[in-house]
């Protein structure tokens, strides 16, 4: 086969022909074989200018250059070409456009381009194994392709918001991620999970756009409600059902439960078989307790929270109370959802139990948050499962060292819905 119609088979080398062909087998330093393809510049094509694509006719002098290309079958593919440097009349010395290079890169666009493909389904360290090139290498060039394919975070007609955090590492270090609720894509995202560290949000916000906010439904965290109203004193906080009744679970079950445990502990000897048989029940009814009722399923787990409710009486209670105040948040108009607010507030306090009394009044400030759902009816269920994606992003490549690459990958992972 001639030089010219290999050239036109395999193609993507703009501006060069191939001059010769030649392959150099495995060796020990050398583990893989090699496909060296040497190339001569086409005589008809005139240089360009590799910063302003200007045509250019003085040549300083001819280097030769080897870089990676695709591999070929079984072998590592080099192209070796003469590159010029040359005079542009516009901006001076430089070196020639070469259309499938990219200034500095010692390997071609399209295997740059496939590396970067690859790296969007699979882990860095496996992409640089398939393609036998160096780890920072691979990371590099997906990195790039990453900010080329998402472009500066645009918050153009955001007028909802989700605010959650996720652990980096957990115990040591976190961030905080902004969700379009509607759309599920990722906003914006940023180290830490303090007040300050939503700050940069707001910036990248604007005042046009701290106007334009409406709501934002996030956990209970003070800090995050704080940064908001600073911002956007007209925007509703709406807190969330799932992490209201999660706090419920965490004080108050919880609490009822190890009170219930210690108090039976402490009974009499005289019904000491009794007594034990309740204790062991409670122990043990931690997760069971905290489910909702629907999702238990099991006959056994059905019998066995049966008989937990029946034998004690405040635990009971507080399990009713749970499932009552779930309630609230089915509530289309405030003024009915504040009043079933007093009357579920009346029978918590009517309870005679200390942990759930104390737990009425420090969820009493966070009612307004609450009632905003009537009008802004948002969870923040999209955020939990974007983050268990972004733990499995992390999981997939065994953890990431920079932070701002794992922010990109997030982003790219949840482009939102058209």
């Amino acid at each position: 086969m001639a030089y010219e119609e290999l050239s036109a088979i395999l193609g993507g080398w703009e501006g060069f022909a191939i001059a010769a062909v030649r392959r150099e087998p495995a060796s020990a330093t050398q583990p893989v074989p090699r496909v060296v393809i040497v190339l001569e510049p086409v005589p008809s094509r005139p240089k360009r200018c590799s910063r302003c694509d200007g045509e250019v006719v003085t040549v300083h002098e001819v280097t030769l250059r080897r870089v990676r290309d695709l591999p070929l079958m079984d072998a590592e593919t080099w192209i070796e070409f003469p590159r010029a440097r040359v005079e542009c009349p516009r901006c001076g010395p430089t070196v020639e456009a070469v259309p499938w290079l990219d200034r500095y890169q010692r390997m071609t666009t399209r295997l740059a381009a496939a590396i970067a493909r690859l790296a969007q389904v699979l882990p860095i360290k496996h992409v640089a194994q398939w393609f036998g090139v160096g780890w920072e290498t691979v990371k590099q060039i997906d990195q790039r392709a990453l900010v080329a394919r998402l472009g500066p975070i645009d918050l153009r007609d955001v007028r909802l918001i989700a605010i959650d955090e996720f652990a980096i590492h957990r115990g040591h270090r976190y961030a905080t991620v902004v969700v379009n609720p509607l759309t599920r894509k990722v906003l914006w995202v940023g180290r830490g999970r303090a007040r300050e560290d939503l700050r940069p949000f707001f910036a990248l916000l604007g005042p046009e756009g701290c106007a334009r906010l409406e709501a934002a439904v996030m956990d209970m965290s003070g800090a995050y409600a704080d940064e908001v109203r600073a911002h956007c004193p007209h925007a509703a906080i709406v807190y969330d059902l799932f992490h209201v009744v999660a706090k419920y679970g965490r004080e108050m079950i919880d609490q009822v439960r190890v009170d219930e445990t210690n108090r039976l502990a402490g009974r009499a000897v005289s019904r000491e078989r009794v007594q034990r048989a309740r204790r062991r029940l409670i122990k043990g009814a931690r997760w069971l307790l905290l489910r909702n009722r629907e999702t238990v399923t099991r006959p056994a787990d059905r019998i066995r929270l049966r008989d937990l409710l029946a034998a004690n009486r405040a635990l009971f209670k507080v399990y009713v109370l749970k499932d009552y105040l779930k309630q609230l948040w089915r509530f289309h108009y405030p003024g009915a959802a504040r009043r079933f607010w007093a009357q579920w507030r009346r029978r918590a306090l009517a309870s005679r139990l200390a942990p759930l009394r104390a737990f009425v009044r420090r969820l009493t400030p966070y009612l307004e948050g609450i009632i905003s759902h009537c009008r802004y009816p948002l969870h923040t269920s999209v955020l939990e499962g974007i983050n268990n994606k972004i733990k499995v992003i992390k999981r997939m490549a065994y953890g990431y060292r920079d932070d701002d690459y794992f922010f990109l990958k997030i982003r790219a992972a949840f482009p939102g819905i058209p």
